[in-house]
């Protein structure tokens, strides 16, 4: 199980996912660009010394991040609002790349062709949408548990 992240522009957000990530042992892609440079002090603080253990993958580009993923052969989960299949209803596998957008934008018409499924967590009608790194951690949470359950 892989966190990616699609151009984040958010570096608080981005270093609590990366938190997470280290603490679940998962790896971390950043797809560039992103709105900030890993020096930012925002960055750094809600990383925290976690940064010091987690594994974090940057790739240059989308397309750098699709040749890479092709030759691994992943599958690309993308949690999005506008997704119909519930993040609860999907079968993950450990192979799986979990992938979150720009906090201000989402993601690219591409990033959502290549996705293999895209996944939403139901949220209160008439609200837009859970902070990133919320959605990271429930989405974490609940691949995991499936992983470690795999009878529900």
């Amino acid at each position: 199980m892989q966190i990616a992240l699609f151009q984040p522009d958010i570096p608080q957000n981005t270093g609590t996912i990366l938190r997470l990530c280290a603490c679940l042992g998962l790896t971390a892609h950043i797809i560039e660009p992103a709105g900030f440079p890993v020096s930012d002090r925002h960055f750094r603080r809600a990383g925290m010394d976690y940064l010091d253990h987690v594994s974090i993958v940057r790739h240059a580009s989308w397309p750098q991040f699709e040749a890479w993923r092709a030759a691994q052969g992943c599958r690309l989960l993308l949690f999005t609002t506008r997704a119909a299949t519930d993040y609860r209803d999907f079968r993950y596998q450990t192979s799986d790349i979990l992938l979150f957008g720009r906090e201000s934008a989402g993601v690219t018409d591409a990033v959502v062709e290549a996705a293999d499924a895209r996944l939403v967590i139901p949220i209160a009608p008439g609200l837009r949408s859970l902070n990133v790194a919320m959605t990271a951690a429930m989405a974490a949470g609940e691949a995991l548990r499936q992983i470690r359950n795999p009878q529900g």
